[in-house]
């Protein structure tokens, strides 16, 4: 069994009094690519803020690496959350170098992570030029300065037509190859079952599925029959 590189310990959520997350569990292998797929207010985006460190749960922990999370774990985690949060104003290197500037880093890998992503030729390029999937790869390569162990990605196909999405496919595949963990949600069933290893499927703030994913098996009539309580496995 691969070793655990994060898990979430009855993680439970509130916004006033509005339940958002109920006793959420799950444990995340080193090197896998794991799914989280769920309906729109599911909780996904609240589950992995928390798992980030950006949001704070009511009750319950995360483990990174064996231990409680806590500000030294930061350096181990690159995040794309919602927005990228880029200058539109700036070319792609000056965005990074103020994300450096922010994170307390070196700026050795700027030009290793935009070649990473597929960047480096537009390094010199305006942002507000970018295509939706550029700055979707602007953002991923600010995730990436840190040289995190964990990368984790919401929605990172959003919006992208389907050349965006397929090259998005590949670079996500090549983080596996490099030895980093990917956690991953996305509405779009057909293509986040090209990717994944693992998969998580929650629904009203609660996981109702976890397991390994076999590329054989129909997520999407799976997603159906969890959500609607009609799985039986």
């Amino acid at each position: 069994m691969r070793e655990c590189v994060l898990e979430a310990k009855n993680i439970t959520k509130y916004y006033g009094k509005h339940l958002i997350l109920k006793d959420v569990s799950l444990k995340v292998p080193r090197g896998s690519i794991f799914g989280i797929v769920g309906p729109n207010g599911a909780g996904k985006t609240t589950f992995l803020k928390i798992l980030s460190g950006i949001t704070r749960q009511n009750s319950g922990e995360v483990i990174v690496f064996g231990e409680r999370f806590n500000r030294r774990n930061l350096n181990k985690l690159g995040t794309l959350i919602e927005y990228p949060s880029i200058y539109s104003n700036l070319t792609a290197e000056e965005n990074l170098i103020i994300h450096t500037l922010l994170m307390g880093i070196e700026r050795d890998n700027i030009k290793k992570v935009l070649n990473i992503v597929g960047l480096e030729n537009a390094d010199k390029k305006i942002v507000s030029k970018f295509s939706l999937g550029m700055k979707q790869r602007l953002g991923i390569a600010i995730a990436l300065l840190g040289d995190p162990e964990i990368l984790i990605l919401d929605e990172p196909t959003n919006g992208l037509d389907p050349i965006g999405i397929q090259e998005m496919r590949e670079l996500i595949l090549s983080f596996k190859e490099r030895g980093i963990t990917v956690i991953i949600t996305s509405h779009i069933l057909s293509e986040i079952e090209k990717i994944i290893d693992k998969i998580a499927i929650i629904n009203l703030g609660e996981i109702r599925y976890v397991g390994d994913y076999n590329k054989d098996e129909n997520l999407e009539r799976l997603f159906i029959d969890v959500v609607k309580g009609d799985y039986n496995g």
